[in-house]
């Protein structure tokens, strides 16, 4: 028997390959894409950092103008503390004993301790 030899002029082309369209971006779209996204959230944490800087700054300086004012309500307070003490030595003792050489207010350098800690 004679071997079938193929039709003269050949066969036709076989489709081997999937005629599917493409979905999507290219990679390189994409990658584009996600660089400009990535940037603009460096540049807002960067915006971010710095407003936390200039809040921190302003908090510091806001701090240090108040110092005087504090300072002039603790020195308020121990005068007032001052005075009243030596009213209370007065009922108690009937005069005021003369501890220091004048009578000018010297802020106290000693804190007072309770007697007892438990521990």
């Amino acid at each position: 028997m004679p071997q079938d030899m193929p039709p003269t002029g050949g066969y036709g082309p076989v489709q081997y390959k999937r005629n599917l369209p493409s979905r999507g971006f290219r990679p390189a779209v994409l990658l584009g894409i996600m660089g400009a996204a990535m940037g603009y959230g460096w540049y807002k944490l960067a915006l971010g950092v710095r407003e936390q800087h200039e809040m921190a700054r302003e908090k510091m300086w806001s701090r240090i103008h108040l110092i005087p004012l504090l300072q002039a309500e603790e020195d308020r307070d121990q005068v007032r503390r001052h005075l009243a003490d030596q009213a209370r030595e007065r009922e108690l003792l009937g005069e005021n004993t003369k501890v220091y050489n004048s009578e000018r207010f010297v802020r106290p350098t000693f804190a007072a301790t309770p007697r007892t800690t438990t521990k």
